[in-house]
C-alpha cells in the first residue's frame, strides 16, 4: 500500500488537471502517506521507508584528479568486445588464451611462511624452514611491530579497491574485460582475490595498473580515539545528541565533520592500495585450465575464515589481536564507533554503543571484509542485460498475448500518432533537481512490479481456463 501511494503521487504529475486540483490531490495523498507511516511505525518495521523531507540533501563532490604519488595509466577508448585477442598458430589454428590473476594486499609486517622453491624449502625471515603444517604459519615474526591497524583498514576497504581495480583494467586495456573469481583469506588473515579473465593482458600492464590502483576514504580523521570504550559519550534526550561526559557539550555532527573536509588542504583519512599481483596464462583444454578452475571455485561454498581458522595459540593470538582492532574502527558513516573519535555518526540515534557495532566488518566470521565473496562480471555469460530483458519481454508478451499496452503494436501506434520523435531521452543524474530520492523511486518500482505481476497472473489464469476448452473437441474426436 505504501508503494502504491508513492506510485500514485508521481502519476498525479502527468494527469491532465488544473494546478489547484493537482495540489489538492497531492496533499490528500501526502496525508494518506503520513497516516500509513504512523501505522507502520507501530509495527516491528525499523527506520523510515523514505526521508522525512522531500527535498534531497546536496550531494558532496570530490575531485577525480589522480594522486601525485600514484603513476599515471594509459587510457584507451573501451571497445565493446568482451573477449581477448586471438592468436594464430601453426596449421591455421586459432588460440584465444585466458588468464588467472591473484590480487594481494601489501605487507603489514613479516610473517612466518612456508616458502617452497620446487623441491627446496627456503628459510623464513626468522631463519627457520617451516613445514606446510607448522603452527606458526601466518603469524607475525614480530607481533609488536606488526601494523594491525593498517591490516584492519585494508580489509575493510578491500572491496572498494577491487572495484577501482577493474575500472582501471578496462580503461587501460581498451576492451570490456570479463572476469569471474572469489575472495578468500590468506594465512596472515588478509583478504586476497583470485580471478579468471576471459582474454590476456601484458603482465607489465597488470603490474602498472596494480601500482596505480587506490581508494581514498573521505571520512573525518580517526587516527587516535578521543574516548574510551568504557567511558563513551552519553546521549542527551533534550538535545537529541551525544555529549561529552565532562564538558556536557554536544559532539560535532556528521555533516559538520564533513564540512571540515571541504577545505583545500584537506586530506583523506586513509588510502587503501593493492600490493603484489600474480598472473599466468591459461590455455583451453589443458591441465592448467582445469586446475585453475578448481582453484577458483573451491572457495565458493566455504566460509571466508575456513581456510584461515586458527589452530595454535600463536594463531589464535594473531586472530584476536586483529579482531580487537576491527572492533573499534569505523566501518561506515553510521557506525557507532565514531563516538570514540569525537564525531556523531550519520543518522544519529539513542542506544549506540561503541565497540558493539553489529556491522559485518566487526564479526569474527568476516574479519573486516564486507563485499561479495563471489564476483562475476555482468557479461561473463556472453549475454548482456539487454539480451536478458529482451528474453523476459518476449516471454511476457507470449503469456499476455496483447493484454498489456507494452507491446510492439502499441508502441508503433503511439509513435505513428505523434511522430517518430515523440520522446527525447537523456541521462538523469543524481544531482538533477527533478530526480526524486532513491527511496521514492524504489517504492514506485515496487508498485509497478506488483501491478505487472497482477496482470501476468490474470493472463495465466485466463490461458489456463481457455486451454482445456480448446482441447476438448480433439479428445472427443479421438
Amino acid at each position: 500500500m505504501r508503494a502504491h501511494l508513492e506510485f500514485e503521487r508521481e502519476a498525479v504529475q502527468y494527469q491532465p488537471m488544473t494546478p489547484d486540483e493537482r495540489a489538492a490531490q497531492v496533499a490528500e495523498i501526502d496525508a494518506a502517506i503520513a497516516e500509513l507511516d504512523e501505522a507502520l511505525g507501530e509495527t516491528s518495521l525499523r527506520g523510515h521507508l523514505t526521508p522525512k523531507e522531500r527535498d534531497e540533501r546536496p550531494r558532496r563532490k570530490r575531485s577525480t584528479r589522480r594522486r601525485q604519488d600514484s603513476p599515471d595509466l594509459p587510457r584507451l577508448p573501451v571497445d565493446p568486445r568482451t573477449v581477448g585477442r586471438a592468436y594464430s598458430g601453426r596449421a591455421g589454428k586459432t588460440y584465444r588464451p585466458s588468464m588467472l590473476v591473484t590480487l594481494t594486499l601489501d605487507s603489514h609486517g613479516p610473517v612466518h611462511s612456508h616458502l617452497r622453491r620446487g623441491a627446496y624449502v627456503a628459510a623464513c625471515e626468522c631463519g627457520t624452514r617451516h613445514g606446510p603444517h607448522d603452527d606458526l604459519l601466518g603469524t607475525p615474526v614480530d607481533p609488536a611491530g606488526y601494523d594491525y591497524r593498517r591490516a584492519a583498514l585494508d580489509a575493510i576497504h578491500f572491496a572498494r579497491v577491487l572495484d577501482r581495480w577493474w575500472q582501471n583494467v578496462r580503461r587501460a586495456a581498451g576492451w570490456n574485460v570479463q572476469y569471474a573469481g572469489a575472495v578468500e583469506l590468506q594465512r596472515r588473515l588478509a583478504p586476497h582475490a583470485h580471478f579468471a579473465i576471459r582474454g590476456t593482458l601484458p603482465r607489465r600492464l597488470l603490474k602498472q595498473i596494480a601500482a596505480a590502483t587506490y581508494h581514498q576514504v573521505w571520512w573525518p580523521p580517526f587516527n587516535e580515539p578521543v574516548y574510551r570504550v568504557d567511558k563513551p559519550p552519553v546521549w542527551d534526550v533534550d538535545r537529541q545528541a551525544y555529549i561529552d561526559p565532562k564538558t556536557r557539550e554536544p559532539l560535532p555532527t556528521w555533516g559538520e565533520a564533513l564540512d571540515a573536509l571541504e577545505e583545500p588542504d584537506s586530506r583523506p583519512a586513509y588510502v587503501a592500495r593493492l600490493g603484489r599481483i600474480d598472473a599466468r596464462g591459461i590455455e583451453q583444454g589443458t591441465k592448467d585450465a582445469e586446475r585453475s578452475i578448481r582453484y577458483v571455485t573451491k572457495y565458493v561454498t566455504k566460509d571466508l575464515t575456513d581456510q584461515a581458522r586458527p589452530r595454535s595459540d600463536p594463531q589464535k593470538a594473531h586472530f584476536d589481536r586483529l579482531h580487537a582492532e576491527l572492533s573499534v574502527l569505523p566501518c561506515s558513516p553510521t557506525c557507532a564507533n565514531w563516538l570514540l573519535y569525537g564525531v556523531q555518526p550519520d543518522g544519529v540515534k539513542a542506544g549506540l554503543t561503541p565497540g558493539r557495532c553489529t556491522g559485518k566488518v566487526h564479526q569474527r566470521s568476516t574479519l573486516g571484509f564486507t563485499g561479495r565473496r563471489v564476483l562475476v562480471s555482468r557479461q561473463w555469460s556472453g549475454k548482456t542485460l539487454a539480451d536478458h530483458r529482451a528474453d523476459n519481454r518476449a516471454w511476457v508478451r507470449a503469456i499476455l498475448a496483447g493484454g498489456m499496452a507494452d507491446t510492439e503494436e502499441h508502441d508503433q501506434a503511439a509513435d505513428d500518432a505523434d511522430g517518430s520523435k515523440r520522446y527525447r531521452f537523456e541521462l538523469a543524474r543524481p544531482e538533477d533537481p527533478d530526480v526524486p530520492p532513491l527511496e521514492h523511486r524504489l517504492l514506485r518500482a515496487i508498485s509497478a512490479r506488483i501491478r505487472w505481476r497482477t496482470d501476468l497472473d490474470t493472463a495465466r489464469l485466463r490461458t489456463a481456463a481457455v486451454a482445456p476448452s480448446s482441447d476438448q473437441p480433439a479428445a472427443l474426436a479421438a
